[in-house]
């Protein structure tokens, strides 16, 4: 069991590394909806704090915007209100896995749980 859990281990490292800059963003969402669905405080806090301090403030009017939403579902999970982060970053999910899409980024082949296997965020 250990060599399987190894191998799975191994190859969500390779998944990574090969992802686009865009996909590694929307596994990040994966995660931050997930923990949040299990309502996992340190985790989900972990991983939206890991999305809003890769923000770019090179480009302050997308940046800004983003910054305060973080904030405030930083805030609602502190208050115990999972379901309204959830909703939020769902949307924002669907909105940069439009933007790969259209940029034609290749995706990797399982999203959901490869920041949480590998320590990236989830450490």
């Amino acid at each position: 069991m250990y060599q399987t859990a190894y191998r799975n281990n191994e190859y969500r490292q390779q998944e990574i590394l090969g992802a686009s800059p865009l996909h590694l963003v929307v596994m990040a969402y994966d995660l931050a909806i997930r923990s949040c669905e299990q309502r996992d405080f340190e985790k989900a806090v972990k991983t939206i704090t890991a999305l809003r301090d890769a923000l770019d403030f090179d480009y302050p009017e997308v940046s800004e915007g983003l910054f305060r939403l973080y904030q405030w579902c930083l805030d609602n999970i502190r208050k115990g209100d999972y379901g309204s982060a959830i909703i939020t970053l769902r949307e924002l999910r669907q909105a940069w896995r439009a933007a790969e899409q259209s940029l034609g980024a290749k995706p990797a082949m399982m999203p959901s749980t490869v920041f949480a296997t590998t320590g990236q965020i989830a450490g």
